[in-house]
């Protein structure tokens, strides 16, 4: 069976900004969360999707994932042809480059896809189609995490999805840069950042976790990670908080999409 090859991409060039280690918090959690599924798939396929002018992502996204299911294999997919044709000289086994877009040029069902930094650009009302698009695509048990960072991967937040559409938001920051936890509004994903507003649950809850943070000042003489737990534990007590302390040591905090999910939800 042949990769689906559409008469154009679908899709518009990024800026394709990039820079080593700039993923690695989603890849990390990806590697946790998702790694199980990887290992039980029959051809466990990861697409790095818009990887930008650089090929490093997709580089490191094979390393860390194969860390955690070690037959996995990496299609970095990008709408810039001329991108694709720099990234080839570091193709080698269980990596490859692809030239395309949102339709997944791809002959079997990827059972993860990766978007960071892709939505920016577009508008609020676009999501929800990329969304479905994407997600249509997927493998049954298959994994889309989809969100933004900083230059250079301080500050992180994404919406992992299934096959079924959104499941949770993930908030993950270096705690020694971490003024508050409001901090990481700016990098909200495309769906949320414009919903940071008085009504919205995300600035309801992104209030909330200032006040924990607050609330938490004086276990900062233990360190910035454990102010981070017990802020995260006390948030939990209001918000449907989904992991457990593990990840939060990492900077970590992940908590179901309907909570966060727009009032008049453009991504329904």
């Amino acid at each position: 069976m042949s990769p689906r090859t559409p008469s154009r991409p679908v899709g518009t060039v990024t800026r394709g900004t990039t820079n080593p280690n700039r993923l690695r918090r989603m890849d990390r959690w990806i590697a946790a969360a998702h790694g199980a599924a990887l290992r039980r798939a029959a051809d466990p396929v990861a697409v790095d999707l818009g990887y930008g002018a650089a090929p490093w992502t997709a580089v490191e996204l094979l390393g860390r994932l194969r860390a955690a299911a070690p037959r996995t294999r990496v299609v970095g997919i990008e709408i810039e042809p001329a991108r694709v044709a720099a990234a080839q000289p570091y193709a080698r086994d269980g990596l490859t480059f692809r030239h395309g877009g949102f339709e997944l040029p791809l002959a079997e069902p990827p059972v993860l896809v990766r978007a960071a930094n892709v939505l920016r650009q577009y508008d609020e009302d676009q999501v929800a189609a990329v969304w479905a698009r994407l997600c249509a695509r997927l493998a049954p048990d298959g994994l889309l995490v989809e969100g933004t960072c900083d230059e250079i991967g301080r500050r992180h937040v994404w919406v992992a999805l299934g096959p079924e559409g959104p499941r949770t938001v993930t908030f993950a920051t270096r705690l020694g840069s971490l003024h508050t936890p409001s901090d990481l509004a700016e990098r909200l994903p495309k769906a949320l950042i414009h919903r940071n507003v008085p009504g919205e649950p995300v600035h309801a809850f992104l209030r909330d976790f200032d006040r924990a943070w607050a609330a938490a000042a004086p276990y900062a003489s233990y360190g910035a990670r454990q102010r981070w737990i017990r802020a995260v534990r006390d948030l939990a007590a209001d918000w449907p908080v989904t992991d457990r302390p593990g990840r939060w040591r990492q900077g970590e905090v992940t908590v179901a999409w309907e909570a966060l999910a727009p009032r008049r939800d453009a991504t329904a």
